[in-house]
């Protein structure tokens, strides 16, 4: 548990991005076809990836909620076409909801279009672990935390305990 929370925490702080195939973009929530606070940090941080020319694609992650007419995936690539990106440079992972599903779905897509690498881009807490879960699936996945925004405690209790629950297959 020690070496996890370090890893964590580590992670967290350290920015990796370096040229890669494509910047895939954890989902998180979306609010009628806009994204949350955290999603468009998340979104503004792979903006600036992206025009810094460390890759030419863009994957959004995401699924619907419960009653929603949107997936997050979709309401992440309205904003980024807004803001500039072409629709044509902007890939969809529309079925995932859970940090699992859209690790191995992005791994998919990318494998499909001959792409090994990404920048995955997330919070900081949650950076390790889906690193992690990418490179399971073959992806070189090098971590991009967003910045900015309040974090608990817990948030990072959560990762490590999520990292074993993986890591020792318990869930998937």
């Amino acid at each position: 548990m020690g070496w996890a929370a370090w890893s964590v925490w580590r992670e967290s702080r350290v920015d990796h991005a370096q040229p890669a195939g494509a910047i895939v973009v954890l989902g998180a929530a979306e609010y009628r076809g806009k994204p949350s606070p955290v999603l468009r940090a998340r979104l503004d941080h792979a903006l600036d990836l992206y025009r810094r020319g460390l890759a030419s694609r863009i994957l959004t992650t995401g699924g619907s909620g419960e009653n929603s007419r949107f997936t997050e995936a979709e309401a992440a690539r309205d904003y980024l076409v807004k803001h500039g990106v072409p629709a044509e440079n902007v890939l969809l992972e529309t079925e995932g909801t859970s940090t699992y599903q859209s690790a191995a779905a992005a791994a998919e897509i990318l494998r499909r279009l001959g792409l090994s690498s990404c920048i995955v881009v997330t919070d900081g807490y949650h950076v390790f672990r889906a690193r992690k879960m990418l490179e399971d699936r073959g992806i070189r996945a090098y971590g991009s935390p967003r910045q900015g925004g309040p974090v608990s405690i817990w948030s990072y209790v959560r990762e490590v305990v999520g990292y074993w629950v993986w890591a020792l297959h318990l869930s998937r």
